[in-house]
């Protein structure tokens, strides 16, 4: 009978596993603390929409929508209608279902943070992949630019708790849709007279979304991106004071950025502020947050206008950065390990361990094999190898005097003490 081939995971969809996973659980950890120090509130939403939430919300002319989305037809019902799904490519537009659906915003703003995997269809490289993980902040029903300026400087309370400093923010705007059509008539002009420069994707959004050929990545092009018409010169009063105010909230907290005219994010529903976080030490795929102002997308997907501004950050990006930067997390430990030298001690040993575990102490529990306990020198380099800062031994000396000894692993000295088994309560606070 052939050997079957082993099942390996989807390219581009990794495993996390327990060493690497307790890395993220300290950075989501972390972003809950921060979150909830500016009252932001989580939401969590299906990994799967309708397809027509995503081609309305992001709009038809992007990358996600045209190259990335994994979409399907779902099995028909006994009517033969069937549903079009997609495995969301991003949450903000989740996020303002949500909010629209359940009429979140009857009672006023809402200011919310998700976390959860994302899923795109492209080639898998470093801080790129077709499974990934976003954190997202979303403030929904707050027309002002002090909100914008409040997610920005969320932005970078996350950096300072998580010990990130080589970062540096881009801003611009990209106005109202009305200031947009005025551009938009002057770039079509301005492309369609250097039309032998465009490559495919620029010719194909030319007329369609011209906008989006200011986000190309062909290096060929990006003289000629840097000669188009910028938006900022369309601007109108109220776009430029919108903009002023969210900059002087900026300066006055000491937070330092750059105005860059050509940041337009790639997706359709963006409008005033947009902000990108980056960092040199990833390369080109330098960008670790990024977001803005989203005035129109809950009216796009049918729901009653409001105004909304949101940020999303790729957690690879940021676990890979925190790498670069030599950020370290603390390592995964348990206060203590149990050391039981024979099988007729554990009934004892466990009713003492779920004890101290109730009392707030993590205890590891030395396994045996079903034919022993093994060694007392074995269980001590596991106990050593586990991290525990204490050694918990159950040896019939002590069990006969209803006691356990508590030896030190970390003071070098070895330090000891007997403790009473009949008052855990008692003494388990010494571990912490």
């Amino acid at each position: 009978m052939s050997k079957e081939k082993q099942i390996t995971a989807v390219k581009g969809m990794n495993d996390i596993l327990p060493q690497e996973s307790a890395r993220w659980e300290w950075l989501e950890d972390i972003v809950r603390r921060v979150m909830a120090r500016s009252a932001y509130r989580n939401i969590r939403t299906p990994i799967m929409e309708h397809t027509q939430l995503f081609t309305r919300g992001l709009g038809e002319v992007t990358d996600i929508v045209e190259k990335e989305m994994y979409s399907f037809q779902d099995r028909a019902d006994k009517n033969g209608d069937a549903e079009h799904l997609t495995l969301r490519p991003e949450s903000t537009a989740g996020v303002v279902r949500a909010v629209s659906e359940h009429n979140l915003l009857y009672e006023g703003g809402k200011r919310l943070y998700y976390m959860g995997p994302m899923f795109r269809r492209e080639r898998p490289q470093r801080g790129r992949y077709r499974q990934f993980h976003q954190i997202g902040a979303e403030a929904l029903g707050f027309g002002g630019p002090e909100v914008d300026a409040e997610l920005i400087l969320l932005a970078a309370q996350l950096w300072d708790a998580l010990g990130i400093k080589q970062w540096r923010l881009e801003l611009n705007s990209l106005g109202q849709p009305e200031e947009r059509r005025e551009h938009r008539a002057a770039l079509i002009t301005y492309f369609e007279a250097h039309a032998d420069q465009l490559d495919e994707d620029a010719r194909r959004r030319l007329h369609a979304n011209p906008l989006r050929i200011l986000d190309t990545k062909n290096p060929a092009m990006q003289a000629l991106v840097e000669g188009a018409p910028r938006l900022m010169e369309y601007l109108g009063e109220a776009s430029q004071k919108h903009l002023e105010a969210v900059q002087a909230i900026l300066r006055a907290n000491g937070i330092e950025y750059s105005i860059n005219p050509r940041l337009v994010r790639g997706l359709d529903y963006y409008n005033l502020t947009v902000f990108e976080f980056i960092s040199e030490k990833l390369g080109s795929q330098g960008t670790i947050c990024g977001g803005g102002r989203y005035d129109y997308l809950i009216q796009e997907i049918g729901g009653k206008p409001a105004p909304a501004v949101g940020w999303a950050l790729g957690v690879e990006r940021v676990l890979e950065l925190l790498k670069e930067e030599g950020v370290q997390s603390p390592e995964p430990a348990p206060d203590a390990y149990a050391i039981i030298p024979d099988t007729a001690a554990v009934p004892v040993a466990m009713r003492c361990l779920q004890a101290l575990r109730t009392a707030g102490v993590a205890v590891q529990m030395h396994a045996g094999t079903g034919e022993g306990m093994g060694s007392m020198k074995s269980q001590f380099k596991k106990a050593d190898a586990s991290g525990a800062r204490f050694a918990l031994i159950f040896g019939p000396d002590e069990l006969a005097a209803g006691e356990l000894t508590v030896k030190s692993l970390r003071d070098g000295a070895g330090a000891q003490q007997r403790q009473s088994l009949a008052e855990v309560s008692a003494w388990a606070g010494t571990l912490k």
